[in-house]
């Protein structure tokens, strides 16, 4: 298939995300078949810094991609030289410039050698095919719950490429709320898995923070909720971190989950999905599952490795997209604050 051909995406698709602080690589046949996917993480890289750098984001990603690039087709049996796929699929956006530029260079020059078409893939909606790597038929609509360190979005997902916007954050991701509280405890990064860590060993009642906006529609905010943490630490200095940790995850994820719930019946929703970083989340996954057998509805939830920046996700959504939508140009722009493509 040529770089400018609309045919049929039937084959297998080459993916590269490198959207913020991880170089991920992966090869994915038909949209569901996982051949190879491989990961390289810039934690430890950031850690002394408490959060991405961004320079040092993008240089990481030039030192890695290649290595990456050659394992990934070597896991998936393909020749290096002559790959045998019916695209390149990259992460164009939303995230960091420096490191989108080269996910997507990358990709775009690989197309152009192997003579096959370039995909941009939008790094959110590749979180909302992650779940559908891993399960069969869904009941559509689906309400999803993507929440990551930079986005927190409700969805109804009629089905792949059909979105429609419940609610937002109205200020800090829930990711993002996660990293501070964890920035402000002393408890490292990310912040996400050093505060359920924390609070495995601390009391859930200790503290009774606010559920901001909870009976107030379906969007969310969290920015208040990290300012009490901070109030509360302030006026009880003795309290221990993992009883802080353990009152703030609660509140967290009480929030989610109901907001879900109420999402599910506002859309006669056929399931619940979980998507993006802090799906990753275990009281979260084991709540949203909780709710959704009360509600009698599935619950599709990605496994961890798939919740994470993958580039599993960002092939299928690229198989999807070509088979659907058909290429992308080769001059397609990377943007940090892409959208994601809603139905009015």
């Amino acid at each position: 298939m040529s770089g400018n051909g609309q045919g049929p995406a039937r084959g297998t698709v080459l993916g590269i995300e490198t959207s913020c602080d991880e170089t991920a690589v992966a090869v994915v046949a038909g949209g569901r078949d996982i051949r190879s996917s491989v990961l390289s993480s810039q934690v430890d890289l950031h850690a002394t810094y408490g959060g991405v750098v961004p320079e040092l984001a993008g240089r990481a990603h030039l030192e890695v991609l290649t290595p990456l690039l050659a394992e990934a087709l070597s896991g998936a049996g393909l020749d290096r030289r002559r790959p045998d796929l019916c695209a390149v699929a990259a992460t164009v956006g939303p995230g960091l410039m420096g490191s989108l530029l080269v996910g997507a260079s990358e990709a775009k020059a690989l197309a152009l050698a192997w003579d096959v078409p370039f995909v941009g893939v939008n790094h959110l909606e590749g979180h909302l095919f992650a779940a559908l790597l891993e399960h069969g038929d869904v009941r559509w609509p689906l309400v999803v719950l993507l929440v990551s360190g930079g986005h927190t979005l409700l969805l109804a997902m009629d089905g792949p490429g059909r979105y429609r916007r419940l609610g937002a954050t109205l200020d800090d991701a829930a990711g993002e709320a996660f990293d501070k509280v964890a920035r402000f405890l002393g408890l490292g990064y990310p912040g996400g898995p050093a505060i359920e860590q924390a609070a495995q060993s601390g009391d859930p009642v200790a503290f009774s923070f606010p559920r901001p906006l909870r009976d107030d529609g379906l969007d969310l905010s969290f920015s208040g909720l990290k300012t009490a943490v901070v109030r509360a630490v302030r006026a009880r200095p003795e309290a221990s971190d993992e009883d802080v940790a353990a009152s703030f995850q609660a509140a967290v994820v009480e929030v989610l989950v109901e907001k879900t719930v109420r999402g599910a019946g506002a859309v006669s929703a056929g399931g619940i999905c979980l998507a993006g970083g802090v799906a990753a989340n275990g009281p979260l996954r084991h709540a949203a599952t909780r709710a959704a057998g009360e509600l009698g509805l599935p619950v599709y939830l990605p496994s961890r490795a798939m919740c994470t920046d993958n580039a599993a996700m960002i092939a299928a959504a690229g198989w999807w997209q070509l088979e659907h939508l058909g290429p992308s140009p080769l001059d397609l722009p990377c943007d940090p604050a892409l959208a994601l493509p809603l139905l009015s």
